[in-house]
């Protein structure tokens, strides 16, 4: 359904894939339109290349991981995602966050406040099993509210 109010059509349903950022693995979009709400698929710290940011593997294949970093580099790739939407942190209403390991949650709730305070998103962050790398530490989805024409 479309709407023309400037002789610009308005989609109400749409999915995008951001050029710039990692590509999903698997058959979904990075973030999904629905009317006047932004629904960003879970997201890493995962670079085009593959790589992540905060994971680092030495020489004798030691691997040092920074859930701070992570969580910065998640939030930032959720900020682009929403920018390729014409949106911003600012509108997002929901994090859901989930954790593979609750010591780390510390880091993560401090980089987390960086971005975000008490007038920001309502918030879950529940612990998982596994994410599915080995060197991601976090993965958060968001949902954010646009209003179509804004």
């Amino acid at each position: 359904m479309t709407r023309d109010p400037a002789n610009t059509p308005a989609t109400q349903t749409e999915a995008r894939l951001v050029q710039g950022k990692a590509t999903p693995r698997g058959r979904f979009p990075h973030v999904k339109r629905a009317g006047d709400f932004l629904f960003v698929s879970g997201t890493s710290s995962r670079r085009p290349d593959n790589s992540f940011v905060g994971a680092e593997v030495d020489a004798m294949g030691t691997v040092r991981l920074d859930i701070r970093a992570q969580t910065r580099a998640v939030i930032e790739n959720i900020a682009d995602i929403l920018a390729s939407m014409g949106a911003s942190l600012a509108d997002v209403v929901e994090i859901g966050a989930f954790l593979v390991n609750m010591n780390d949650f510390g880091g993560y709730n401090e980089v987390y406040g960086e971005f975000f305070g008490f007038d920001g998103p309502t918030r879950t962050t529940v612990a998982v099993h596994q994410l599915p790398h080995p060197h991601l530490l976090i993965e958060i989805k968001a949902i954010a509210y646009r209003p179509l024409g804004t």
